[in-house]
């Protein structure tokens, strides 16, 4: 997750990161219907807690390599 301002993005610091998917996600995760991620910390959001009701993604800043190994990855 990256914060925006002016058209510039710029990256979250950890301990904001950390709370953000330890302590405000598992409280709203049931109400969440997008996300709006960036690469360097979409893995860990997405894998902080369940979406039930997620429909929609918004992946930005994304190298092709990522791409791949996110979306062809075997479990």
């Amino acid at each position: 997750m990256r914060w925006i301002s002016y058209n510039s993005t710029y990256p979250l610091p950890d301990p904001v990161l950390d709370r953000f998917c330890l302590q405000i996600l598992p409280k709203i995760h049931c109400n969440i219907k997008w996300l709006n991620l960036e690469s360097s910390s979409m893995k860990r959001i997405l894998l902080a807690t369940n979406y039930p009701i997620l429909y929609g993604l918004g992946l930005f800043d994304m190298d092709v390599e990522t791409a791949l190994s996110l979306f062809t990855e075997s479990k």
